[in-house]
């Protein structure tokens, strides 16, 4: 078993859920998502939402086990949060933009989910070094 502190990979699951629900939320990137993802808000009401959030929870909760496992316990703040944004940006955003790119994508969809992960990791980061 990874010595690394649980409860701050919980807390990372959790900031990865309140995160989505204000970037993916209509005060934000609703509508826009929607329309680079090509859903509608049909598609949005016939869908299992509690299978896709817990499944998303899950999701975050191994991405943020991942990072701790690679920062290890007692990384600085400062290298943790640069080495979460670092993730987010370099490793998980500009995977997603080489997808995009042969799926012919639109940029603004690439940004509004590569931001959120940007963000998403930085708050990994964030998190893991303020809970060593």
């Amino acid at each position: 078993m990874p010595d690394v502190n649980w409860i701050a990979v919980l807390l990372c699951g959790i900031s990865s859920m309140v995160l989505g629900a204000i970037w993916y939320s209509p005060l934000l990137f609703a509508k826009r998502w929607m329309t680079g993802a090509k859903l509608s808000e049909q598609d949005l009401a016939g869908a299992n939402m509690g299978l896709i959030y817990g499944t998303a929870f899950l999701l975050s909760v191994i991405a943020a086990l991942a990072l701790a496992i690679f920062l290890g316990r007692g990384m600085p703040l400062g290298p943790a949060i640069s080495a979460g944004a670092a993730t987010g940006i370099c490793f998980v955003s500009a995977s997603f933009g080489i997808s995009y790119l042969f799926e012919r994508r639109s940029i603004a969809h690439w940004l509004i989910n590569g931001g959120y992960h940007a963000i998403q990791f930085t708050l990994f980061g964030l998190i893991l070094g303020l809970m060593p």
